[in-house]
């Protein structure tokens, strides 16, 4: 894959790259505004007024800190310690909240007026609707065609909130899609509006950023399992993995202790070989995407093929460029689980401790027998988002 480097880092360096991967591949129009984002971030996120209200609206607004649940039918049928992060409790129903609320503090100190966002299941969407009714900015979101179609729950909520939803009509009608629409958006209205992007991809610094505004699910993670174990690592730590944004999050804090092993689970849709999979890691190649040099699933002469999963938040055809160099390297275990996988280990978790998955994190638990995980080992398991948005395909497989 990608030469290693002798020492290894896994955050990113001032260029903007996790060792080969990243950097900022964009349109000289869009220039100013990543450039003006790339020379603030970190100041005004280290300012000590941005913390205090980032962390009052993740306690108070948010409901943070989430519960970390021991999962004991779960741990019991599994024969190991299984500990499940809740990002599902948050307001809105998912880890996404974390990042538009740090993002949209990040808009208001530069100014801007409008937001512009790009969404998948429609996690992200809701989240970003949110926050902007909450602080009073325009809201435009960008969603695939065909995730409108299958996940109208979340597109009933962003318009609830005020936001104006754009479907991306090219293409495969999905994630990549509405990402291109939204950053084609920016272009066209540099100087008075953000972009939010939902996840750790797109130019530096937004891999960066969107995994700082996320490591608070990491952070929790370790004092909680001290005060469950009287250890703050874990053996391992499971997320699902589309762009990766919770996944990032749940493993930020865990990145420099070796002995903690990060699995990423991807979407392997109809499955690995069936040419409908979303399992980038598995079936991508280096290439760039979206302003980052990252893995992606790609034809011989570089056209990026349509992604397919049952889940509309991992249906993307790249990867992180932090998970790319987890990947590479071989800091994390990259995994995938197919469609019908996914909703198994959602019945099963729902039959089990009466908790309904997002059809995201329904792929984080599908390897739970597949890691090797002994009865005195411990896992955590990020549930990065609740099933209500879901219940349409889950209802399918009722009998």
């Amino acid at each position: 894959m990608e030469a290693i480097a002798e020492k290894k880092s896994y955050q990113v360096n001032d260029r903007g790259y996790y060792g080969t991967f990243g950097g900022a591949f964009i349109p000289e129009m869009l220039y100013p505004n990543v450039e003006e984002l790339r020379e603030n971030y970190l100041q005004i996120i280290a300012d000590p007024s941005f913390q205090k209200e980032f962390n009052d609206l993740l306690r108070h607004y948010v409901g943070r800190p989430t519960p970390l649940y021991p999962a004991h039918r779960l741990s019991e049928k599994y024969k190991t310690n299984i500990f499940l992060k809740r990002e599902d409790l948050c307001h809105t129903g998912a880890h996404k909240v974390n990042n538009t609320i740090g993002q949209i503090l990040m808009a208001q100190r530069l100014g801007k007026k409008r937001i512009v966002a790009e969404t998948g299941a429609g996690q992200h969407g809701v989240a970003t609707a949110t926050v902007c009714a909450l602080m009073n900015l325009e809201c435009i979101v960008y969603m695939g065609e065909l995730d409108i179609e299958r996940q109208a729950p979340n597109v009933a909520r962003m318009k609830m909130l005020g936001a104006e939803v754009r479907p991306a009509t090219c293409g495969s009608r999905t994630l990549k899609d509405a990402t291109n629409e939204a950053m084609r958006h920016w272009i066209n209205n540099p100087v008075d509006t953000h972009y939010i992007i939902g996840s750790v991809v797109g130019p530096h610094p937004y891999p960066d950023m969107v995994a700082r505004f996320q490591s608070v699910i990491s952070e929790e993670i370790r004092w909680q399992l001290k005060e469950h174990t009287g250890k703050e690592t874990p053996d391992y730590v499971v997320a699902c993995v589309g762009g990766g944004s919770n996944a990032a999050g749940a493993f930020y804090h865990f990145l420099d202790e070796e002995n903690v092993k990060l699995v990423a689970v991807e979407a392997a849709g109809l499955g690995l070989t069936s040419g409908h999979s979303a399992a980038t890691v598995a079936l991508g190649k280096p290439g760039v995407l979206h302003g980052s040099r990252t893995i992606l699933m790609q034809t011989e002469d570089g056209q990026v093929v349509e992604p397919f999963s049952i889940s509309a938040g991992l249906d993307y055809p790249g990867i992180g460029p932090q998970h790319a160099w987890l990947a590479a390297s071989g800091r994390g275990t990259f995994l995938s689980a197919t469609d019908d996988e996914a909703v198994q280990a959602a019945f099963e978790l729902t039959r089990l401790e009466g908790i309904i998955p997002a059809l995201e994190s329904s792929h984080a638990l599908a390897v739970l027998g597949r890691l090797g995980a002994s009865k005195d080992e411990t896992v955590v398991l990020n549930l990065s988002g609740r099933g209500d948005k879901d219940m349409g395909t889950y209802m399918k497989h009722i009998d």
